[in-house]
């Protein structure tokens, strides 16, 4: 069983990012700059706009966050992103998901200039990802082909299973992965919380991505032997052991799974740290465009 080291692999994408930064600074030519949009105190986007911050200085990126409290009327936001659209001086931004309830989250991603969408959760974005053409990809499914890629797993001709559908990470993975592409080429099955027997479906995969929600969901009955599962889910669990009163545990219940697997992610230092690193390869993207 080998480790699938997403924080050694992003680090290496981040090397790259900020070798080409570098280089654009070297010619006078603008630094990308990367806004995030934080409505509300949740504490897992609290840490999440906070890495990408720390990341963005990492690689000599310019980064700006923008906090706004939960009270902050769909108005206000909406207003807030129009002004992000018409600023020059930025090249791309993020509105971390989740909002709260009283503003619609389509409503609002429709709203942000496609240009500038780096996320990758713009219709426009999406419409064009599923014709293969060029468009932000979502972070998290573009880190997962990533990170497959540089690791050196075979994708043709493989049974890839998604456990998960959201519009954030399992369908449009389902559709990167089944792409005529060099890094894809599966053949992809999409099961869901409402999928029967879902056990049939992930012990037939020789790739298995698990973005379900559900902390230890996937169990060693549930996978081949020699699989390779990404576990893109992450849970704070309760620990009497650690310094901070909780450990971070995945979709699937690596312990028990791990000797079943030819190569799988661990929670934390799997996806997460893919995810960063292909939000920044967008921004310079957006800068470069």
């Amino acid at each position: 069983m080998e480790l699938i080291d997403g924080k050694k692999i992003a680090g290496e994408i981040k090397e790259e990012l900020a070798a080409e930064i570098a280089r654009r600074a070297g010619e006078g030519k603008k630094i990308p700059h990367l806004v995030a949009v934080l409505v509300g105190d949740d504490a897992a986007s609290e840490t999440y706009v906070a890495n990408k911050v720390k990341a963005c200085q990492a690689v000599g990126m310019k980064s700006t966050g923008l906090r706004f409290p939960a009270s902050v009327t769909e108005e206000q936001l909406l207003e807030v992103i129009d002004r992000l659209n018409d600023d020059d001086d930025v090249d791309g931004y993020i509105v971390q998901l989740p909002l709260p309830r009283h503003i619609p989250e389509e409503k609002i991603l429709g709203r942000i200039d496609p240009a500038k969408d780096v996320d990758g959760f713009h219709p426009c974005n999406v419409g064009k990802m599923v014709l293969g053409l060029p468009a932000y990809l979502p972070a998290t499914p573009a880190g997962i082909v990533e990170l497959l890629a540089r690791h050196g797993i075979e994708t043709a001709g493989k049974h890839c299973v998604v456990v998960g559908r959201s519009n954030i990470v399992g369908t449009p993975l389902s559709i990167l992965m089944s792409r005529k592409a060099p890094r894809a080429n599966c053949t992809v099955t999409l099961c869901h919380s409402r999928t029967p027997d879902i056990k049939t479906y992930t012990s037939q995969a020789d790739i298995l991505v698990v973005a379900i929600g559900s902390p230890r969901f996937i169990t060693a009955d549930m996978v081949k032997e020699g699989a390779v599962v990404v576990d893109v889910g992450m849970h704070r669990e309760p620990s009497a052991t650690a310094k901070s009163g909780f450990r971070l545990v995945g979709d699937v219940d690596f312990d028990a799974v791990a000797p079943r697997c030819s190569a799988i992610t661990p929670v934390p230092g799997g996806v997460g740290p893919m995810t960063i690193a292909s939000l920044l390869r967008n921004t310079l993207l957006a800068v470069a465009r």
